[in-house]
């Protein structure tokens, strides 16, 4: 979480010194004809644009005036009010006090959801009601074992149904690297089934990860095949990390539980 926002913060104080720095430079070549002047001015707005898109990316509100203001102070070469290191610390302070009270918020609503959704009719609970599953449709064929790769076709969604992620096509999987919760929550399925499974932050990214913090995940998974290892065995195959980062458990996690 820190490294990333510090590498957020440091691109953004790179990008508005390079505004300032090529601004000052501008200033002592002659301007070329009137008809670049539009073209100037339109060059300027978009960019604006691209700093203002730099700056949501930080996850907080910024005041704007204050913003155009330091601008133009840079640019007449006046004094900033902190240096480049006290600025990255203090929006790296906000983000991580901002990053807490979501995660703190995504855990009181995940856990009120999967409070009431355990009486829904035939929902399944494990883990305490940490993973629920329901069967949407039943299966035929063969099941999945905790060591197998199967080939399945997901769709991951958010507590309020926004869509996060799907698989492209259809991909063999290893269970081993899925999440916690999925791995758990597919054991058993057959071929052809279809489920609807619902993961409690901590058996799903918790505060890792690049989704929003604690988030309470939904995957609507269907089982095309329940193991894919027969015929991969000269097949080098992706694994989660790499094409499905949605279902997979993050690297760092899976490299401290080591």
């Amino acid at each position: 979480m820190k490294k990333m926002i510090l590498v957020s913060t440091s691109l953004l104080v790179s990008l508005f010194s390079t505004v300032t720095g090529e601004e000052a430079e501008t200033k002592a070549i002659p301007a070329a004809n009137d008809s670049t002047e539009p073209q100037i001015e339109k060059i300027s707005e978009a960019f604006g644009h691209l700093i203002g898109k730099n700056l949501e990316s930080l996850g907080f509100q910024f005041d704007l005036h204050a913003v155009v203001q330091g601008l133009k102070d840079s640019s007449a070469g006046k004094t900033s009010p902190m240096t480049e290191v006290e600025c990255i610390q203090a929006i790296t302070s906000i983000q991580e006090a901002a990053f807490k009270e979501q995660a703190k918020i995504n855990l009181a609503k995940a856990e009120e959801f999967l409070k009431k959704n355990k009486k829904s009719k035939n929902m399944v609970s494990l883990e305490k009601g940490k993973i629920q599953y329901k069967i949407e449709k039943e299966g035929l064929g063969g099941s999945i074992e905790p060591t197998l790769a199967p080939i399945i076709r997901y769709v991951g969604k958010f507590i309020d149904g926004t869509e996060f992620g799907r698989s492209q096509e259809d991909e063999p999987i290893s269970l081993g690297e899925m999440i916690p919760g999925l791995q758990q929550g597919m054991t058993g399925m057959k071929e052809g089934e279809k489920r609807t499974i619902y993961i409690h932050p901590e058996l799903a990214y918790g505060t890792r990860g690049t989704l929003p913090p604690n988030s309470l995940l939904t995957f609507e998974i269907e089982l095309v095949k329940a193991d894919s290892a027969p015929k991969l065995e000269n097949t080098d195959y992706s694994s989660p990390n790499e094409k499905n980062p949605e279902i997979a458990f993050p690297v760092q996690a899976e490299n401290a539980l080591r």
